[in-house]
């Protein structure tokens, strides 16, 4: 069986790879705002590629303090907390309320529970990335410590590589990206799981 390989368009600020939320202003924002920063990727990346009308500044002309207002924007529905954005609902509730506030009728969201099992997870990614739209994916605790810095986190999914053996997912965050293994990325080890986030058109 030959790899499969699915790797959705993006977009740069500068040479950033994405935005970034060490850009935001505040200190919770820049240490807190991931949850904000995905949401503010998946409304940039669906107005360029999607056609829809989500991002309040020009989309012709990505600028790094335009991404900083934007952020500043989506701060109330998605603010940072003491225990952080930790439950899908709390993202689905507060990134659904700016939608709603654009006057958006054409996104609905929708989450998978990092309960779920792994063939749910996976056909479920597969399915979004293949119609072309990121997930937001919530990693909470891992077992491994080569996760570590995706802890409590929140980040983009925006390809895939399926092989017969494995499911590599490339996770974007910080400006950057790098591969990981979907199968040990949703097998936290731990009871305590994040989860997805499923945007549809």
């Amino acid at each position: 069986m030959e790899c499969i390989k699915k790797e959705l368009p993006h977009f740069n600020i500068g040479a950033s790879y994405g935005g970034n939320q060490e850009w935001f202003d505040g200190f919770m924002m820049r240490v807190g705002g991931c949850a904000a920063e995905t949401a503010c990727d998946l409304c940039i990346y669906l107005d360029l590629y999607k056609g829809t009308s989500l991002y309040p500044f020009d989309k012709s002309n990505l600028t790094k303090q335009d991404y900083v207002n934007f952020g500043t924007i989506m701060k109330p529905y998605l603010h940072p907390r003491m225990s952080g954005i930790d439950k899908l609902p709390i993202y689905l509730e507060g990134f659904g309320r700016y939608l709603a506030d654009r006057g958006n009728s054409s996104v609905t969201l929708s989450g998978i529970q990092g309960t779920a099992n792994y063939r749910t997870a996976e056909t479920a990614l597969i399915s979004q990335l293949d119609r072309g739209i990121p997930v937001p994916f919530l990693l909470l605790k891992h077992a491994q410590p080569r996760f570590k810095d995706y802890e409590w986190h929140w980040f983009l999914l925006n390809g895939y590589i399926k092989s017969e053996t494995n499911l590599m997912v490339k996770a974007v965050t910080y400006s950057e990206y790098e591969w990981l293994d979907f199968y040990e990325l949703w097998h936290t080890g731990l009871d305590n799981k994040g989860g997805m986030i499923i945007a549809e058109l």
